[in-house]
């Protein structure tokens, strides 16, 4: 069954092209952000660096960079792709909203001083640059739900994958709708006298539990989309697969519920959305990932110019499951928690490459190197499990999370080991960063020189 979806030549290409380099450029400069984080937490290294509060500010837009704008960009380029010639315009207001926003947080820490609040899912500098910025970014992703929910094509016969395919980024979208509603409701009914950090954990709590669902069914389609694109034969039907995307969704209908029964800030409320994301999030996952590996170990190996895409899909899986294994593991406020979301995420960013590197072609956008293609996610994914397995070493002893230099107390061979092992695949991670964005202009600079 071939589970992928037709690219359109005509207005949806262009907006699909627009949501990718917005995506990219954000990978380079998350990237730049990344390589002072390393150094800065690297035992040794970290004391020739005196930024802790640069630390912070820099954790603040890498984290927005690498996943607010790049994996929402790149839902941009799945629903523009996914999508009738309804309401052009609208998606390039929402581009270019989303645009100014990226560009306007990323320049915020060399406007002044900046004020970091390491909230979670969504942590910022309380300055009037980056906060216009997050909110013109917001109001760019608001539009371009709003298209793709009004100009949602038909899904199609049930019997083809494609339908699966729209109909799982369908759901995704519905996800993303229901988020924003959360980040609403939790503005309007904040305690009175909420300040700092607080204001913004309570804000971003609720719509943050529910965008990683967004993310994660995102994944799933891009999942299926790399597995077909390799040369996989999986033992999964469209329906099955829209049944899956359902139960991926389900969950997230329990949003209204825990706001209308729980105030923002109490207790029940932020131990419900913990639950709603640990149980509820593995109710398409886990069933769709046996299917995808038993297709994988019945498949020969991928022809060469499919590898790249095999190579995604494996160390996405990998580090995703990874990721999702060490969260029930969490006690307290160490780096054991950075490491559960460093494997998830990474999961969702390794399938996202993937899906650029067979998106290119397609979009007039050139032709990746398929051997350095093969090996930028063995090694991206590589550096990156190095790192996950520091961050949860040193989280086995203590070592707290968000803080830099001497705060992090390595005062025993086993936290110096785990930071530097962290350092270390921090560093192999950047370098395969770095060659995934060199491959993609390499390949658009040949096709423009082509052209």
């Amino acid at each position: 069954m071939e589970f992928s979806l037709p690219i359109p030549n005509d207005a949806r290409r262009d907006l699909a092209r627009g949501w990718l380099m917005l995506g990219l450029l954000s990978l380079l400069g998350s990237g730049l952000f990344s390589v002072l984080l390393v150094l800065a937490r690297a035992p040794y290294v970290q004391d020739l660096i005196p930024w802790a509060d640069f630390f912070h500010t820099a954790l603040v837009v890498h984290v927005d960079l690498s996943v607010l704008v790049w994996f929402l960009a790149f839902a941009g380029v799945l629903w523009s792709l996914n999508s009738s010639q309804h309401w052009i315009r609208t998606g390039h207001f929402a581009l270019w909203l989303a645009v100014a926003g990226a560009v306007a947080m990323t320049v915020a820490p060399f406007t002044g001083e900046s004020h970091p609040l390491m909230s979670n899912y969504i942590p910022v500098l309380q300055q009037p640059l980056f906060l216009g910025g997050l909110m013109l970014f917001s109001l760019g992703i608001a539009a371009l739900v709003l298209r793709a929910m009004i100009s949602i094509p038909p899904v199609g016969p049930r019997s083809e994958g494609g339908a699966a395919l729209r109909f799982g980024l369908n759901t995704a979208a519905v996800a993303t709708m229901i988020a924003l509603v959360a980040f609403a409701w939790s503005y309007f009914a904040m305690p009175a006298g909420v300040e700092g950090k607080l204001r913004y954990e309570l804000l971003f709590w609720g719509g943050g539990h529910v965008l990683q669902f967004t993310y994660t069914l995102l994944m799933l389609a891009v999942w299926l989309w790399l597995a077909s694109a390799s040369g996989l034969k999986l033992p999964l039907s469209p329906r099955v697969a829209m049944v899956l995307f359902g139960f991926g969704l389900l969950a997230v209908f329990s949003v209204p519920i825990i706001y209308l029964a729980h105030p923002v800030g109490s207790a029940a409320h932020i131990k419900l959305f913990t639950w709603l994301m640990q149980y509820g999030g593995s109710l398409a996952t886990l069933p769709l990932a046996v299917i995808v590996l038993s297709g994988l170990l019945d498949s020969p190996r991928a022809p060469v110019p499919a590898r790249p895409l095999r190579a995604a899909l494996i160390t996405s899986m990998l580090l995703f499951g990874i990721g999702g294994v060490i969260g029930f593991f969490i006690q307290g406020a160490n780096v054991t928690v950075p490491a559960h979301y460093h494997g998830s995420i990474v999961g969702v960013t390794l399938a996202f490459m993937g899906l650029t590197y067979h998106l290119l072609p397609a979009l007039g956008l050139g032709t990746p190197e398929p051997r350095w293609a093969h090996v930028q996610p063995y090694l991206y994914g590589g550096g990156q499990l190095l790192h996950v397995l520091g961050l949860l070493v040193s989280g086995g002893y203590g070592v707290q999370r968000k803080v830099a230099g001497a705060a992090q107390g390595l005062d025993s061979l086993e936290r110096i080991a785990g930071m530097a092992l962290m350092g270390v695949g921090g560093l192999i991670a950047i370098a395969g960063g770095v060659l995934f964005l060199y491959i993609v202009a390499r390949a658009m600079i040949s096709r423009g020189r082509d052209a």
